[in-house]
């Protein structure tokens, strides 16, 4: 019980975040819709925002939480604050290079990321450059603030890092209701809101760090054993890390050379797919890295085995039925958040196709932030980054044939074909992570699954064909009300939860389902 409790303490501080986010979209389609302005900014954000799960949330994370819960298990205070320090002014240093070359060749940068801007010449291309050159320091500030969340998380500090992000989407709101008027480029004043948000996000950290006694006190430690470990760990754990990002981040390289808006339907469509995978996938991630690595730790391989048992339940019960709601209700969620002021309904049309596509994959992309904890914690890095090189491999070929394939056929969406890919490929890297925790022995399913299963395909099942029929059609949400939208659509998704909950209980699912494990 331990365990849900500390995800639903996340999930419940990341359902703030990423309401808040919606409220963020919605003002930035309002203002500024699906433009070649916000294709230029979207592309400037993701890149240091790719950065940032790549090494901050990713590699760097996990290669530094298992090594410091070994530590503060063996209770030695002093070899603890001396780790933590030399891996802040390690890390510190290394970002502040990286960040000035970023800062300095952002034309180049770029170019490897919008390459059909860049050989097209498209006036897109160079506001953002302008804008990465802002954007980019958001990498050193949030890396730091992870190193934060990690000590945070490792002593049960759960609350402080989950509710950090709330700061960026306050930070987004403001500058683009009180600046962009400001500015000869409106769209700018969102650059400067990202800056913002690294600085008070990291600042935001500090009391909590400080009530532990454990403020970072920056020194090198290139040759600190602990800070070699981690480097160790990080450098496989970077690949391994980043299969799903690489290929969102792919979808936009390629999305550059389709039409106008193929960028921002895609970050429109991707942020509807992150409610789900933050207020959960992340939640349920973050808690159980820690727990796994003190369990591993202790030898305790029948425990470990019936925590990532757990945690899979739990993610299939709540995944697939999100999965299935925002495929059949793609149309009507993108209309009631976002359809207003320059947003048009071809946007609305365009931005859902790929909904639908990404939506496919969300067990999959939630499964992997189960799965590779059970590696990590473990401090196996080199299988995930095998099954993640797969992964990714898989990605460009099905993007290139995805793409191509709907361009060919005269499909009004190609960008779909990207999204579908990405999809895809997180099946296929959930499978490889499954079947390599199977044939080591260090996972072994509890019984029930089989009940389990049943229960929760015949409620996703029943709930999906009472949403299609409920659904009046896109003409309908145009021509309604934005209160009305709102209302509808909460009615819908109320009546899709309960369809769900009753079908999969007279089924068979029960709370006795989720007792091992989350201890």
């Amino acid at each position: 019980m331990k365990l849900l409790r500390s995800t639903a303490t996340v999930g419940a501080a990341t359902i703030v975040s990423r309401v808040l986010g919606f409220l963020r979209d919605m003002v930035l389609a309002r203002l500024f819709g699906a433009s070649g302005d916000t294709d230029a900014f979207f592309l400037a954000f993701k890149i240091p925002n790719f950065m940032r799960r790549l090494f901050a949330e990713g590699s760097f994370s996990l290669a530094f939480v298992p090594v410091l819960s070994e530590l503060a298990a063996a209770g030695d205070r002093r070899a603890l604050k001396q780790f933590i320090d030399h891996v802040a002014g390690t890390l510190l240093a290394v970002l502040l290079v990286i960040t000035a070359v970023g800062v300095l060749a952002a034309p180049a940068v770029l170019a490897v990321f919008a390459p059909g801007w860049a050989l097209e010449g498209r006036p897109e291309f160079g506001l953002a450059t302008d804008m990465l050159r802002i954007t980019f320091p958001y990498i050193l500030l949030i890396s730091l603030t992870a190193l934060a969340a990690g000590i945070l998380n490792t002593f049960e500090r759960f609350l402080v890092p989950a509710l950090t992000p709330v700061l960026l989407n306050l930070a987004l709101i403001a500058a683009a209701l009180g600046l962009s008027q400001r500015l000869e480029v409106p769209v700018m004043a969102l650059a400067w809101g990202v800056l913002a948000a690294g600085v008070i996000q990291l600042l935001f950290q500090w009391p909590a760090l400080a009530r532990l006694g454990l403020v970072p006190r920056p020194r090198w430690g290139w040759r600190h054993e602990g800070v070699r470990r981690v480097l160790r760990l990080m450098v496989p754990t970077l690949i391994g890390s980043s299969a799903a990002q690489v290929n969102l981040l792919f979808d936009s390289v390629i999305a550059t050379f389709l039409v106008t808006g193929s960028v921002s339907w895609l970050y429109y469509s991707d942020r509807l797919l992150e409610f789900p995978l933050g207020v959960f996938g992340v939640a349920l991630a973050t808690v159980i890295l820690p727990n796994l690595s003190r369990k591993h730790a202790e030898r305790s391989a029948e425990a470990f085995s019936d925590t990532l048992d757990w945690a899979l339940r739990l993610a299939l019960v709540i995944t697939l039925p999100a999965a299935a709601g925002l495929a059949a209700l793609a149309e009507p969620i993108i209309a009631t958040l976002f359809q207003y002021g320059r947003f048009e309904a071809e946007d609305v049309r365009m931005a859902g196709l790929s909904l639908v596509a990404y939506s496919f994959g969300l067990p999959a992309f939630i499964a992997v932030k189960v799965l590779a904890p059970g590696y990590y914690a473990r401090q196996d890095t080199a299988t995930p980054v095998r099954y993640s090189l797969v992964a990714m491999g898989s990605n460009v070929v099905m993007n290139l044939l995805f793409v191509g394939g709907l361009l060919w056929l005269g499909f009004a969406g190609p960008h779909a074909g990207l999204a579908a890919a990405s999809a895809a490929s997180a099946w296929l890297n959930a499978a490889l992570l499954y079947r390599g925790l199977r044939r080591s022995g260090t996972y072994t399913p509890v019984p029930g699954w089989w009940r389990v299963g049943l229960a929760v395909t015949v409620g996703c099942i029943v709930m999906t064909v009472l949403l299609l029929w409920l659904n009046p059609g896109l003409a309908a949400w145009a021509e309604a009300r934005a209160g009305e939208r709102a209302l509808r659509l909460g009615l819908y998704i109320g009546a899709g939860a309960a369809m769900y909950g009753v079908a999969a209980f007279l089924v068979g699912l029960r709370p006795a389902h989720f007792a091992r494990g989350g201890h």
